[in-house]
């Protein structure tokens, strides 16, 4: 698994627990960092601190293009992957589209449902379609 692919998997967790205990991701990331011996790097930072910074536009997109699908009704993993895998596509320029969206979808294809890797490509890949409009 590569460095990113860690932070990726790291900002997951840490996202995922923040909204479970319903604290802010960066007391999440806080408390994970006294409470464990585990190194938080740099891009794992980054992607918590660029996901929040648009978690309202990001959300707004994600209720738009997810056909029969609110928020509330996904599962949360793949809602974090989903916001994750947004913020890469539409704001991260050194991460590629494709590598974005194959990221999360590997994300829930480990930690999700049977279904949530088509969902997630679907979703991730109309986003990576609409990019320049939903940007401009």
């Amino acid at each position: 698994m590569s460095a990113r692919a860690k932070a990726r998997r790291r900002a997951l967790d840490i996202l995922f627990e923040a909204e479970q205990r319903d604290v802010s991701p960066l007391e999440a990331m806080r408390l994970r960092r006294e409470a464990t011996d585990i190194t938080i790097n740099e891009y794992t930072v980054t992607l918590i601190e660029g996901v929040m910074s648009q978690l309202e536009r990001i959300d707004e997109i994600l209720e738009q293009y997810s056909k029969g699908w609110t928020l509330e009704r996904m599962p949360t993993v793949d809602r974090t992957a989903l916001r994750i895998g947004a913020w890469e596509v539409l704001y991260n320029d050194d991460v590629p589209d494709g590598v974005a969206v194959s990221e999360a979808v590997a994300l829930v294809r480990e930690l999700s449902t049977d279904d949530s890797p088509e969902f997630v490509n679907g979703l991730l890949g109309r986003i990576q379609t609409l990019k320049k409009t939903l940007l401009a």
